[in-house]
């Protein structure tokens, strides 16, 4: 059985902390298949065969509920290399989404599989043979996500090095279909700039940080930021007539959950904090993605060493966003993911009833009764009929909210949406909108199984093809002072790819497109200084790098 990866996240693919030393056998095994050009049609019959066990989890064609990706576009994301790595070591990286529940029994039975329903009464997993095993949570004594991927190591001791070869030879054949309802809002082609933008790093390599996240300036400060690092937490980078230096800021280790994608995940800084010093956490912790108010020390240069307030806690096993964000209207933005296994299963991007898929409004200055914050009257659901809507809602229908901004001059909200199978999306959100997932991905048709008659889906603003990338990471409309050629651009890119894109559009529609940079480091977030320039976070490389827009014409 084959288990395939990469960090959607976001968050976005994430190695485990856990490394063993190679193993010589399986280093001897990958030098053969390496030297092996393979024969796809083959690779098919290994595929299909019960030896290989792949069709047991994985599908080729429409969208099944198994409990592994689908393998349609594989080529598009990873090279014959990289196959081979995944195929080899299948719990190195593993998708948000595919990391599998284990589950305890009073009976003293262990399961272990893919989340496909999370029920008041129940849990339904699907396992490594492909079959639903329902558990009726009566039953349940313990619960815990794994590190380790559903397809077992030891792929070598079942395919000769010739099998496996044809096996990554036929899935290298596995690319996107062209879409024949393609519109120019879903791009064929999407040229590079004649002279692409330079990515300048901010700081020597001695000084890079580990898996950072986010890049943000400090209010009332002039050269200081933080940067968050997923597995410890938040450090404060300085630049100084003398330097740049980095202090730690706060370790939230004792409180938030480390491992696998798990971790801290956002930030934001209240609009007073330069009176109150107050400043907001995402992070992990079990099964549940928590926001925590903090307070800063009087220099605003760490943290004062106050216990964390609990602000919001939401039970998620799955995509749980990440981005926080304080509106011009002094309300806190929250991003949440469904918050389930692949395909949202149980519909919770389309349930008013969950916080899952959404961003949510809130009023971290006053408290409504029973809850740590206020729910802002001006939410778009705040009068709804239905006494069990989640008046937090601001907008729905989201997969993965792990990035997105305020355009600083025009007030837009921009979301970089994570897309699932075909597509990545970029959207133009507004209070009570519905932006289709998992009825659609992008443009195209997902599921019926939640869609609603009368309903209108938002449709994005460019919907970018697998081969271009498989985890966007939403960015910034730039309004610095330093190119006037990309004043009103957004400028966003791709987890994995590592391509940075520029684009333009008129009323929601795509007016043109543009790769304007390929970054040195996969793309986990982008940052904007006291002057508007943008900066782009390096997540493997641990660098911080700012866009030199001065030196690129946008064409």
């Amino acid at each position: 059985m084959i288990r395939f990866a990469f960090l959607a996240l976001c968050v976005h693919a994430t190695s485990l902390e856990d490394e063993k030393p190679p193993d010589p056998v399986v280093e001897a095994y990958r030098a053969q298949v390496l030297k092996i050009s393979g024969d796809s049609t083959h690779g098919k019959a290994v595929f299909e065969s019960e030896k290989s066990g792949c069709t047991r989890c994985h599908t080729v064609g429409p969208f099944e509920s198994k409990s592994a990706p689908k393998l349609d576009n594989i080529a598009d994301k990873y090279s014959r290399e990289q196959l081979v790595e995944a195929l080899l070591n299948p719990s190195a990286e593993i998708l948000a989404g595919y990391s599998s529940m284990v589950i305890v029994t009073k009976s003293g039975d262990t399961h272990a599989g893919i989340l496909r329903e999370r029920g008041e009464s129940h849990r339904v997993l699907s396992v490594a043979t492909g079959d639903l095993v329902r558990i009726a949570v009566a039953d349940i004594v313990g619960e815990s996500v794994s590190k380790t991927s559903l397809m077992p190591f030891g792929i070598h001791e079942h395919l000769s090095p010739r099998e496996l070869a044809d096996l990554v030879s036929y899935l290298g054949t596995l690319r996107q279909a062209p879409d024949p309802r393609r519109t120019f809002a879903v791009p064929d082609s999407i040229p590079m700039l004649s002279k692409p933008v330079r990515l300048e790093p901010i700081y020597e390599e001695d000084q890079k940080f580990d898996q950072p996240l986010w890049f943000d300036a400090v209010p009332g400060t002039t050269g200081a930021f933080v940067v968050l690092e997923r597995r410890k937490g938040i450090f404060l980078f300085e630049k100084t007539e003398s330097g740049t230096r980095k202090t730690l800021y706060v370790d939230l280790r004792n409180e938030m959950v480390v491992g696998g994608i798990a971790g801290v995940m956002g930030m934001a800084f209240h609009p007073r904090f330069t009176e109150n010093r107050k400043y907001y956490v995402n992070y992990h912790i079990d099964g549940a993605a928590r926001v925590v108010e903090r307070q800063a020390a009087d220099d605003f240069r760490r943290d004062s060493g106050t216990p964390s307030r609990v602000v919001l806690q939401i039970d998620q096993w799955g995509h749980m966003g990440g981005m926080i964000l304080f509106g011009a209207d002094g309300y806190l933005y929250i991003g949440t993911g469904d918050g389930a296994s692949q395909g949202d299963p149980e519909g919770d991007a389309q349930n008013l009833r969950v916080l899952g898929g959404a961003i949510l409004r809130i009023d971290v200055d006053r408290r409504d009764p029973g809850l740590e914050y206020a729910i802002p009257e001006s939410n778009p659901f705040f009068r709804h009929p239905d006494p069990q809507t989640r008046r937090e809602i601001w907008a729905y229908g989201i997969r993965q909210a792990w990035r997105f901004s305020f355009d600083s001059l025009t007030g837009d909200l921009w979301l970089g949406d994570v897309g699932q199978v075909d597509y990545e999306e970029i959207t133009l959100v507004r209070a009570g909108e519905n932006l289709g997932w998992n009825i659609y991905e992008g443009f195209m048709p997902f599921s019926d199984r939640y869609q609603k008659s009368g309903v209108d889906y938002e449709v994005p603003v460019v919907a970018l093809a697998r081969k271009y990338g498989v985890s966007v990471t939403g960015g910034y409309v730039y309004r610095g002072k330093r190119s006037r050629s990309y004043r009103g651009v957004y400028i966003f890119g791709d987890w994995d790819s590592k391509r940075v894109w520029g684009l333009k559009q008129r009323n929601g529609k795509l007016l043109v497109i543009r790769q304007i940079a390929t970054s040195p480091g996969k793309v986990s977030s982008f940052g904007v200084d006291h002057e508007g320039e943008i900066y782009v976070v390096g997540y493997d490389d641990g660098m911080i790098y700012r866009l030199c827009l001065e030196e690129s014409v946008f064409e």
